[in-house]
């Protein structure tokens, strides 16, 4: 069994969703840690209760960004994962970080990429007129939000949408397709060939 370490900034509702997977025995895994540079986010909460050692790298605390990124990867080896899950992390991930742990993270973005990367790809979309949105999770590389996909969900973009709306619905999806991509790792069944991901 894949042992996962999640790393999150925020209210962790996708952490929750994978807690929730592998409770109901949908995803082979075990949920070791939960890393985040939030001493205030709420993931903590979630993890509290569901018995998850929670490491807590706060990025307020560090003089610079390297020497945070220097206690993060400490944090991220002791954990000992086989895989980092990257659930709603809002920092940019350094090339040490990426470099250490190869074909072993991987992220959620708001948006189909290659279109819409970095913040705010939801009110992207809407400023853009798209009809189809949606969300992307993929392997993590040294580019912004550009490494080999794994899986994507389409939401369409109704007239009324706005940011919010739309940010709800493509989250719902998020919920859905995050555990399946953890899943289909945790099985062996995902193979980087260059720029793409081969689903076995």
């Amino acid at each position: 069994m894949k042992r996962i370490a999640v790393v999150a900034s925020g209210r962790g509702s996708n952490f929750q969703a994978i807690i929730d997977a592998i409770r109901d025995g949908k995803v082979p895994a075990e949920c070791i840690a939960l890393i985040t540079d939030n001493p205030k986010a709420y993931a903590i909460d979630r993890a509290r209760r569901a018995k998850i050692p929670c490491s807590i790298v706060d990025y307020a605390t560090f003089p610079s960004r390297e020497v945070y990124e220097r206690a993060l990867l400490a944090s991220m080896h002791e954990a000992d994962a086989d895989l980092f899950v990257l659930a709603g992390y809002m920092r940019i991930l350094g090339a040490s970080i990426v470099r250490a742990f190869p074909g072993k993270m991987i992220n959620i973005h708001p948006a189909l990429l290659p279109s819409f990367t970095g913040l705010h790809a939801q009110r992207q979309a809407v400023q853009h007129g798209v009809k189809v949105a949606g969300c992307t999770v993929h392997f993590v590389d040294e580019s912004l939000d550009g490494g080999p996909i794994i899986l994507q969900k389409c939401v369409p973009v109704l007239g009324a949408d706005d940011e919010d709306a739309l940010a709800e619905r493509i989250l719902e999806q998020e919920h859905i397709v995050f555990p399946e991509a953890i899943r289909l790792f945790c099985e062996d069944r995902l193979v980087i060939e260059g720029r793409k991901v081969r689903i076995l």
